[in-house]
């Protein structure tokens, strides 16, 4: 365990960041889950909806460096290529 005053202060930061950033990662995981699930049940109109919600928190999540920028753009890319699969047309 940690002596320093600095040392201490520092556990005290990162407990409450990983809380933060574990309440992050967990919102990134679901909005990506929902537009999964509406990509599935080929709901089109509710996927393009969905899609600015979903490309916000994942450029966020990014930004904040809870995943990386090509993994934030392999995400969107894969969502974009689905979605234009389902309405064979360009979309987002």
């Amino acid at each position: 365990m940690a002596n320093h005053f600095s040392a201490l202060k520092r556990v005290r930061q990162t407990e409450r960041r990983t809380v933060v950033n574990r309440a992050r990662r967990s919102r990134l995981r679901h909005q990506i889950r929902a537009m999964r699930r509406l990509l599935d049940q080929k709901d089109t109109a509710a996927a393009q909806a969905a899609v600015p919600a979903t490309f916000s928190v994942v450029d966020r999540a990014a930004k904040w460096g809870i995943i990386k920028q090509n993994t934030a753009a392999r995400y969107k890319s894969r969502l974009v290529l689905r979605l234009k699969g389902l309405t064979g047309t360009a979309a987002a």
